[in-house]
């Protein structure tokens, strides 16, 4: 597997595929494009413009780009169940709000995605982290690592089945 970041637009899309399906049959398509991926519908839509940019000539045959949504506060647990009942959209990303690029409209309180977790613990579906806090003060070197004792061990204790 791969997680490519293909732009929404332009011919960087059919480049980056062109060089992903050469050694994979499927890849994790990254959804903090701008605008971020948030819904079902625009997974679909994404999904169909990356199908729509494969290479002509497929090295293992097909390529199945494994569509994912961008977890944002406002993520509800309704959007989550319209995701899965897609069969494409097979998991959520976590990015903390201004940690990595294009993470603006990322999670701000890990408490507001709850609904959406139960949602995709109940489901089987899988949560993506991007492990790192962005809070002002804390030395690059250790955003993981607060990270991991902050976000990921209480949510761990808190919903154990979520994968």
């Amino acid at each position: 597997d791969a997680s490519p970041h293909p732009s929404r637009d332009g011919p960087a899309t059919a480049n980056v595929l062109a060089h992903i399906t050469k050694q994979f049959g499927r890849a994790i398509a990254m959804p903090n494009l701008k605008p971020p991926v948030t819904t079902a519908d625009a997974a679909l839509k994404y999904r169909d413009h990356l199908i729509s940019n494969l290479p002509e000539k497929l090295p293992h045959g097909s390529f199945e780009p494994l569509m994912t949504l961008y977890l944002t506060d406002n993520t509800t647990d309704e959007e989550i169940r319209k995701a899965h009942a897609t069969g494409f959209v097979k998991a959520c990303k976590y990015y903390p709000a201004g940690a990595t690029t294009n993470s603006d409209a990322g999670v701000t309180d890990v408490k507001k995605t709850y609904p959406a977790l139960r949602a995709m613990a109940e489901l089987g579906m899988i949560l993506c982290i991007h492990s790192e806090v962005s809070t002002p003060g804390i030395d690059i070197f250790d955003r993981e690592p607060v990270f991991i004792e902050e976000i990921i061990k209480p949510l761990v204790e808190d919903m154990p089945s979520l994968k």
